[in-house]
């Protein structure tokens, strides 16, 4: 049945900065709601935040649950995107994904992978204690050096990078499942979950797992030129988060889809603020409404050329403009009969009045 999504909430990870509003949850809330936010996507490892620095658990959940109340906001998900790519981390990429890590762990990979452990277990109970039910995560994964192979992969060499991803997931989603938290997968490139295809490989090993949902992003979908609307058609029972970003692309008789190594700005397939870009967000509001998805719309700010600022604002008002609120009778209700077995007999001529 038809739901009204939730919304607009904002995912403050790229909003988190050094300077006032921006190093405090308080500071940030407070911006947020002004600029009509409902809800905030917070991260499990709250570093940058001055007034979240070494609380316990315990005392952090309190500390949200009291600094978004006063705001008039929720949470709409608990992100663990860092913990989750920190899972299942490929040697060659060991040294580039220490920055995600802290600097405790970094040069020590089995350290930085308990830690990872360590942050999607606290994501998990933290997302039950306030009451979100979703922590949004990146898969991490072990094929993607070999996803344009030449010369071709060795025999099965695909599927035990897959096998290992879903033994390093499988405890996450059984613990997730004792606390009714679904696993939100963002379907990212530079993770083994990109696409349908590899979600639906994953997807098998797990045995199907009820816990294991989709954070659908359309921006991603756009640049791999997937159908994004027929995937909302084929998988919307999995998709329990929605990340609003815009993205394009422009063809280049230079560069491809790949990007020729160049920056943002230099890429034919670029982040927009929302509504810059390419992305046809009616027709993904009209299907994820129609299918019933009853989630927050999450502005996920990325932009290789606009003001921060600007795009938080323009994307509050943005998706509170393309919510589609659920009408509460069908618009032709006084035309409707009784549908009685006598009066539907009687139309059908079985029966004389």
């Amino acid at each position: 049945m038809p739901k009204t999504i939730r919304g607009p909430g904002l995912f403050i990870s790229q909003f988190i900065g050094r300077e006032p509003a921006f190093n405090t949850l308080r500071g940030i809330a407070s911006w947020a709601s002004e600029l009509g936010f409902k809800a905030l996507q917070i991260p499990v490892s709250t570093a940058g935040l001055s007034d979240m620095a070494g609380l316990s658990e315990r005392d952090t959940i309190a500390a949200v649950e009291t600094i978004l109340g006063a705001n008039g906001l929720s949470v709409s998900e608990v992100s663990a995107h860092r913990a989750g790519q920190l899972l299942a981390v490929h040697p060659a990429y060991d040294d580039v994904m220490d920055a995600l890590a802290s600097p405790d762990v970094r040069g020590k990979p089995q350290a930085r992978r308990k830690q990872a452990e360590h942050d999607l277990r606290r994501a998990i109970s933290n997302a039950a204690a306030l009451g979100a039910r979703r922590v949004a995560v990146l898969s991490g994964g072990f094929a993607w050096p070999f996803f344009y192979p030449y010369p071709p992969n060795p025999a099965g060499l695909i599927a035990r990078a897959f096998d290992e991803l879903a033994a390093r997931w499988r405890p996450f989603l059984d613990e997730a499942d004792r606390a009714g938290v679904d696993i939100c997968f963002e379907l990212h490139p530079g993770q083994d979950l990109h696409d349908g295809a590899t979600f639906e490989r994953f997807l098998a090993l797990v045995d199907h797992h009820p816990r294991v949902k989709i954070l659908y992003d359309p921006s991603h979908m756009l640049l791999q030129h997937l159908d994004y609307l027929g995937f909302i058609d084929r998988y919307h029972q999995r998709i329990a988060a929605f990340h609003v970003k815009d993205a394009e692309f422009i063809q280049s008789a230079s560069r491809g889809v790949y990007g020729g190594y160049a920056d943002w700005l230099d890429r034919p397939g670029r982040f927009r603020s929302v509504g810059d870009g390419q992305i046809d967000f009616g027709g993904i509001f009209d299907r994820l409404t129609q299918y019933g998805y009853d989630g927050w719309a999450v502005l996920e700010w990325e932009c290789c050329l606009k003001n921060a600022m600007d795009g938080a604002a323009e994307g509050a008002r943005f998706i509170a403009d393309h919510i589609i609120r659920v009408s509460e009778r069908p618009f032709d209700a006084g035309m409707r009969q009784d549908g009685s077995p006598e009066a539907l007999d009687r139309i059908r001529g079985l029966k004389r009045p």
